[in-house]
């Protein structure tokens, strides 16, 4: 690692608890490997009573009040940055939509470009839009000037080379959907370590 720890933004949506599952493993990774990280959740739009219909929507929201909701500075302070959403419809949640539509400041100035940007994603059936999702979420990545960083087929824990995804039809998150996090996450990491070492030599 450099002197300063590459700065490592998780920033998702999980309404009952697939992909903050997934996200506590990548905040886990990105701390094992020196990264500072800050772990956030998209603020939750649904009415009460769409949430009070599921009992597992609600638990979970009660059960994570206390992870704090992303906001624009979070995306500001980040070298790199690892979203991750259900799927819905074979598209970005509303959730983590809303708050990727509040970075039009950030972006007009030119802040959000020049950061690492991956994803990741969990659907209900394994031909439920995941591979999708992700590329749906990455079209705001090519606006902004990121760069993506995908896992494609560079370890042998990939399943997906578009980005870690989960089928919740078949459990919780389990070791392999936590192996390629994994990864993921370490090569985001080294990815962002490149491209900070690279403007800074640039100055």
């Amino acid at each position: 690692m450099s002197d300063a720890s590459t700065r490592l933004a998780i920033i998702y949506y999980s309404a009952t608890g697939n992909v903050h599952a997934l996200a506590k493993r990548a905040a886990h990774t990105g701390e094992k490997i020196g990264a500072e990280v800050r772990l956030r959740r998209a603020a939750e739009i649904a009415s009460e009573s769409a949430i009070a219909s599921n009992p597992a929507w609600f638990d979970h929201l009660v059960d994570t009040r206390d992870v704090p909701a992303a906001v624009p500075d979070d995306m500001e302070w980040a070298d790199a940055v690892l979203f991750g959403t259900p799927t819905r419809f074979g598209n970005v949640s509303a959730q983590l939509k809303q708050f990727i539509d509040q970075l039009g400041g950030l972006w007009s100035e030119g802040r959000l470009a020049d950061k690492a940007y991956a994803g990741f994603v969990s659907a209900s059936t394994r031909h439920g839009g995941q591979e999708t999702t992700l590329l749906a979420l990455y079209n705001s990545v090519h606006h902004f000037g990121g760069v993506l960083v995908p896992p494609g087929y560079t370890n042998p824990s990939v399943v997906n080379p578009y980005g870690v995804s989960h089928v919740s039809n078949d459990g919780a998150p389990r070791d392999e959907h936590f192996a390629s996090m994994d990864h993921l996450v370490e090569r985001l990491v080294r990815f962002a370590q490149l491209i900070r070492s690279a403007r800074a030599s640039v100055r």
